[in-house]
């Protein structure tokens, strides 16, 4: 019984931490550009600002 026991708590916590969710791209990251410049999302990458 001990044995089964160990088991089956060994094949749930693998279960039981991935329900605790998972932000595998669903997370943002906020792009800082430098004074002058903007970020450009079809670029991907900050550009000088023109004015």
């Amino acid at each position: 019984m001990k044995t089964f026991m160990i088991a089956v708590i060994c094949a749930l916590l693998p279960t039981m931490s991935l329900a605790e969710g998972c932000n595998h791209g669903k997370s943002t990251q906020v792009i800082s550009c430098a004074a002058g410049t903007s970020y450009d999302a079809d670029a991907k990458s900050c550009v000088p600002v023109s004015s």
